[in-house]
């Protein structure tokens, strides 16, 4: 080698040195060689490092960034685990090599290959993620310190403190990331970025042996034998808490005054007759529902939450999390939501039979006897239409465990579901009764008219005009905010999903990557839910209105007084 080229390789690496070993930044105005390979780094992996100006193709042989981002993209997952400080360093070094005046990519030092492998390696083989053959720490150069003048074959990138002694794991944690920026900016404009959409998290998974059917949609992505989270799914542990105790206790009223209303009607059955006689039968269902929640409220998270599964990866270290329940293989949930679901349908169907049968009453003067002959027909259509979307969503699996009040339903984590089973069933039936009552209204009042006209006495119709009024309202205007709640429900379901995901991936205890998505963070109210539950218990609270009434306790004195007669005839 000539003396020239002696000096020239000399100042190379001492130019090396000042750009790759020292914390100097190249600016895009410093002034580098005229080979013309250097551009800006635009892979959002490697921003905020110590350089920011590479070259193309790298070591790896990609043509441009572009190329090298998804391949580089698959790494976000063990950078979020924090394994190794080093990791961030070395694959930008592969992957997006730094720009020098040499005009070739330089590869980094085998030494730092081995430090982040040593760190790493164990951890990503747990994720299912082997170390690549084209990260083989035996293809990288070894740092040669000990020699003034050095080759340019070996010349390597690598922090000068790093050595082969691995490093010791860091407490330091990656900063929640900041959603604005997302919205600000456009991720999927920025050069190798790609959206994975949402990765189950190996805590999450369901053993596919267990055959489960378990799935987990969060935007458009569809994730199989995945489950929800039991515990910081939307809501935190202390609004579970208040939830559980609010429904608890109202659903204990709501049960104590149906069984009031039903324990009336035992008593003096001849009491009530069409077209009063359906506000039994409401009664009787909103009692098993309350019943139902009840049962939800004291078994905990056993119902609606199953697991932990044993770890889908043999030898896995990251504990498997309690998921909450989905398909009818749990069978508590499956009874409970076969009381819940058949009772709150069939309920809803006695109110369509009780606007119905007044205005045959009112408006077409059918009498007890007429609307009782028919009276078949009212209990087919009561129990077998909510018979048969019973055995349908059992038949689709679509039943889920509803972590806020303990019970299972449906459509809780499918907005499809919602909509097809519960929402527009709700709304057909509260439009039907709506219309029924109206006009059952409109010929009490023809009725009132022709009787004053006549100079009848009209105080009796009055008072069963103004009953049925203020029972309509108790019952239109719960009815009408749940179903406002359940609209609010199917149509932020999709983003609250996606917020949740922004959150799961900037929490390194799961390794995920993060959405791309120009939405605001959209989270659930609590309270919104706090209405639903006490909206749907206050309909069979104030189903008892009814009988509200001096006749009740006449009935119940008479009861008492047949008991008594009863005990004394005993000793005679």
């Amino acid at each position: 080698m000539s003396k020239t080229s002696l000096v020239y390789v000399y100042m190379l690496n001492c130019l090396f040195v000042i750009v790759v070993s020292s914390r100097v930044k190249v600016y895009p105005g410093d002034t580098l060689p005229d080979h013309g390979r250097c551009e800006p780094i635009t892979l959002q992996f490697c921003q905020q490092i110590r350089y920011n100006q590479t070259i193309f193709p790298n070591i790896l042989n990609h043509a441009k960034q572009e190329d090298a981002g998804p391949e580089l993209h698959q790494f976000i997952p063990v950078l979020k685990i924090n394994c190794s400080p080093d990791l961030k360093s070395f694959l930008c070094a592969v992957f997006a090599p730094v720009c020098t005046i040499l005009d070739k990519p330089i590869p980094p030092c085998r030494h730092l290959c081995e430090s982040v492998r040593y760190s790493c390696d164990e951890l990503m083989l747990k994720y299912r993620m082997p170390w690549p053959d084209y990260l083989n720490c035996s293809r990288f150069p070894i740092a040669v310190t000990d020699r003034k003048i050095i080759d340019e074959n070996e010349i390597c990138f690598g922090d000068s403190n790093v050595t082969q002694i691995p490093h010791k794991k860091t407490e330091n944690r990656l900063p929640k990331v900041e959603y604005k920026s997302n919205v600000i900016r456009d991720p999927t404009k920025i050069h190798g970025a790609k959206n994975y959409g949402f990765v189950c998290p190996v805590q999450f998974k369901i053993p596919k042996s267990l055959d489960l059917e378990y799935s987990l949609k969060v935007g458009d992505k569809v994730e199989y034998d995945c489950g929800a989270p039991c515990n910081g799914m939307f809501f935190s542990v202390d609004e579970k808490k208040f939830s559980r105790l609010w429904i608890g206790v109202w659903a204990t009223l709501c049960a104590l005054s149906c069984l009031f209303t039903v324990l009336t009607f035992l008593i003096d059955t001849d009491r009530f007759r069409y077209p009063e006689r359906p506000i039994i039968f409401l009664s009787v269902c909103y009692l098993m529902v309350a019943a139902s929640y009840i049962m939800g409220w004291s078994a905990g998270d056993s119902v609606s939450c199953q697991g932990p599964f044993p770890a889908t990866i043999s030898g896995t270290r990251v504990p498997n999390m309690s998921v909450i329940t989905q398909g009818t293989k749990h069978e508590p949930c499956t009874i409970l939501f076969m009381v819940v679901y058949f009772f709150s349908m069939a309920s809803s169907i006695w109110w369509v039979i009780l606007t119905l049968t007044w205005f045959l009453a009112a408006g077409l003067k059918w009498g007890h006897e007429a609307i009782e002959s028919n009276s078949q027909y009212f209990h087919l259509a009561a129990w077998a239409v909510p018979a048969i979307k019973t055995i349908s969503i059992l038949a689709m699996g679509k039943v889920d465990g509803d972590v806020l009040s303990g019970v299972c339903y449906v459509g809780l984590w499918d907005a499809e579901a919602l909509r097809g089973f519960v929402l527009s069933p709700l709304c057909v039936y509260l439009v039907l009764g709506t219309i029924f009552l109206l006009a059952g209204f409109v010929s009490l009042f023809r009725i009132r008219t022709v009787m004053k006209h006549d100079g009848t006495k009209t105080d009796k119709l009055e008072k069963l005009m103004i009953r049925i009024g203020i029972f309509g309202v108790l019952y239109t205007v719960p009815a009408l905010i749940v179903i406002a709640c359940l609209f609010y429900e199917q149509a932020y379901f999709d983003l609250w999903m996606v917020t949740w995901h922004r959150d799961m991936c900037s929490t390194v205890q799961y390794s995920i990557p993060c959405p791309f998505t120009h939405n605001e963070v959209e989270r659930p109210k609590f309270e919104v839910f706090m209405i639903k539950y006490l909206m749907t218990m206050i309909v069979g609270i104030t189903s008892s209105f009814w009988i509200w009434s001096g006749k009740t306790l006449v009935s119940w004195h008479q009861f008492f007084d047949r008991l008594k007669g009863t005990h004394v005839e005993a000793y005679v």
